[in-house]
């Protein structure tokens, strides 16, 4: 993974509308209130976004809101999701939340990890 340098102002997240209503019927019924995202390392490719449902940031996420919903994103996250849009996606019978992010070079195969 190539280092690069981060300032927070500059990191830029979008969420479609398709996923802000997702995220919304996920939490409906739940305790949690927010949607928190990380990136770990995993998966044939090396990296996977990984999402929980919370109600309280941790102590190093910075927070976005997009509509109703509220999203955590961790500090060691920001430089890999930089620019990312998540949509959420319907293609016949299946549905999932799908991550367009810029700084991802390659998917495998299965389409759960991704390499920078």
């Amino acid at each position: 993974m190539a280092v690069e340098t981060y300032t927070p102002d500059t990191v830029e997240l979008r969420m479609t509308k398709d996923a802000v209503l997702h995220f919304k019927d996920q939490l409906a019924g739940r305790a949690e209130s927010a949607v928190r995202l990380t990136v770990k390392k995993s998966g044939c490719s090396g990296f996977m976004y990984e999402i929980d449902f919370v109600d309280v940031a941790s102590e190093n996420d910075r927070t976005y809101q997009f509509d109703d919903i509220t999203l955590h994103v961790s500090d060691q996250a920001l430089p890999v999701v930089k620019g990312t849009e998540i949509d959420y996606i319907t293609q016949g019978i299946n549905s999932s939340v799908q991550f367009k992010n810029p700084n991802a070079k390659a998917m495998c195969g299965c389409g759960e990890s991704f390499t920078l």
